[in-house]
């Protein structure tokens, strides 16, 4: 499907639980071919941002359209090119490394060819790991496997939800290389992160999310009148 335009636009996004207002009118353009760091305190709203623009969640107000689809209407089409890793890595424990992407792939519908689990297994540093039952891994081992599932079937949009956690340097080399590879074959990665530093190297553009709202540029650059001037409104 062609479209003009940015791959990412939200237009007014709102997300309310109950009587609390997370997100309050996001407006945001991400071009195709940009790694971008989303930055914010606990609870201003990043993962729920997140997970609207998965599809996981509705906007409450807003909407928006990603590669062309409108976030709403056409959520089952989005969701067939978008990679999401959350806090919670999805990690079988009673399967094997090898056994977890081979179920991921066939429930995606998608034929399995055991040459795919030595390419990704090794890439993430699992390959002696490929017949180990998932169970004893560290926390670590876990976010390599689960970066393995998404490598895949490398997606359009990458959403990384605090993807250092639990990683050593070259788990955190592992996730910036596959959001900067992301971005150069014309994709968007998205990284959700306390840590800018981590995330520096590999990001074209830094966002904030205060109050609901996203600002350019991170808090701590800031000062009090350019936060309330670079607010998207």
């Amino acid at each position: 499907m062609a479209f003009d335009g940015p791959a990412l636009r939200l237009s007014g996004v709102t997300r309310r639980f109950g009587n609390r207002w997370v997100l309050r009118g996001i407006d945001c353009e991400i071009e195709a071919g940009q790694a971008i760091a989303l930055m914010g305190r606990n609870g201003s709203g990043k993962t729920t941002l997140l997970r609207v623009i998965s599809t996981l969640l509705r906007p409450t107000k807003g909407g928006g359209q990603i590669f062309g689809h409108d976030l709403v209407e056409g959520a089952p089409e989005i969701r067939e090119f978008i990679g999401f890793l959350g806090h919670n890595a999805g990690i079988y424990d009673d399967l094997t490394a090898e056994e977890n992407l081979r179920f991921s792939m066939q429930m995606a519908g998608l034929a399995w060819n055991p040459a795919d689990a030595q390419r990704v297994l090794t890439e993430v540093g699992l390959l002696n790991e490929r017949n180990v039952r998932s169970r004893g891994f560290s926390a670590g081992m876990r976010r390599r496997l689960a970066l393995g599932r998404l490598l895949l079937r490398p997606p359009k949009l990458l959403l990384l939800d605090e993807p250092y956690a639990a990683f050593d340097q070259p788990g955190i080399d592992l996730v910036n290389r596959f959001a900067r590879r992301i971005a150069e074959d014309g994709g968007v990665a998205i990284i959700s992160t306390h840590d800018l530093a981590r995330a520096r190297p590999v990001v074209d553009r830094v966002v904030h999310i205060d109050n609901g709202r996203l600002v350019e540029g991170t808090a701590p650059e800031l000062s009090p009148d350019e936060h309330a001037a670079r607010v998207v409104s």
